[in-house]
């Protein structure tokens, strides 16, 4: 059990509240970052950090003297939208702005998450060493991020590890993600379910299983890049057709409904 005290931004968000749960029952001093502070109260960990109320795209996180204190950088505005501009012209300043300050007042230790669209549009089983391509605004953002902060190292010493998130599902997920939207088809009745052809192979890992290989890749203390992934690739179909039969549901997927996007290829999955 650990009596370190660690900072997560994005703490209330889909990865940040099954992490900082992790964390708390792990027995690290949470300090806890959202911008909600009514929506972390309905978190069953809220009584049991330090929770920080704040924007910080709006005003400054009012941290000091952390001497010691790592940080799980998890916050990330405007998602899933990934084509908007908004990614690089004021998530990546805001974002730099915030790690780069709480370095300064005594953060030794960052961990970041990234995204496997850093990769770009690549086929097949990608290794964390491939070299970035990315092809949309919040990949190109995220891996700006990356190498400014390698850059900013280089003045102040302090660990730097990178987190690049596959594809994810569970409790809290945005109501846009796919199984979201088809849970919600399921609940209304819907006899079919519209979606793309479904032939896209994925990497999706349950949310419990992505909060675990964050908190033990923090606590590895390891500098670099690493996949957070099953390293094993699942059709999209599937993966529908395995919830519908989960739920126990008669809906129908209606495939070829959407085309599919141009921003992702239509192959890939992490390779640990």
């Amino acid at each position: 059990m650990s009596e370190e005290r660690v900072v997560v931004t994005g703490a209330t968000g889909f990865v940040g509240q099954h992490v900082v749960r992790l964390l708390v029952d792990t027995g690290y001093k949470v300090i806890a970052c959202g911008r909600d502070r009514e929506k972390a109260m309905t978190h069953d960990w809220y009584r049991s950090v330090q929770f920080e109320q704040v924007d910080y795209h709006r005003t400054d996180l009012a941290l000091d003297q952390y001497e010691g204190t790592g940080l799980i950088h998890l916050g990330w505005a405007g998602l899933p939208n990934y084509t908007d501009r908004f990614h690089v012209e004021e998530n990546l300043p805001r974002n730099y702005a915030l790690i780069k300050d709480l370095v300064t007042k005594g953060i030794n230790h960052v961990l970041v998450v990234g995204t496997c669209l850093e990769y770009g549009i690549v086929e097949g089983a990608i290794s964390a060493d491939q070299p970035t391509a990315p092809a949309n605004p919040y990949a190109i953002a995220k891996d700006r991020l990356r190498k400014q902060l390698e850059h900013f190292r280089e003045e102040v010493p302090f660990s730097l590890t990178w987190a690049r998130l596959f594809y994810m599902y569970g409790e809290g997920q945005n109501e846009k993600s796919i199984l979201s939207q088809l849970d919600k088809a399921i609940e209304n009745g819907d006899q079919q379910f519209d979606m793309s052809g479904g032939e896209q192979l994925r990497d999706y890992l349950p949310i419990g299983s992505v909060a675990r290989q964050l908190v033990a890749l923090y606590e590895a203390e390891n500098e670099g890049i690493f996949n957070i992934c099953s390293g094993e690739p699942i059709s999209i179909r599937q993966l529908v057709e395995q919830r519908i039969e989960e739920r126990g549901s008669s809906i129908k997927p209606n495939l070829g409904h959407y085309p599919y996007t141009d921003y992702e290829p239509m192959a890939f999955w992490g390779k640990k």
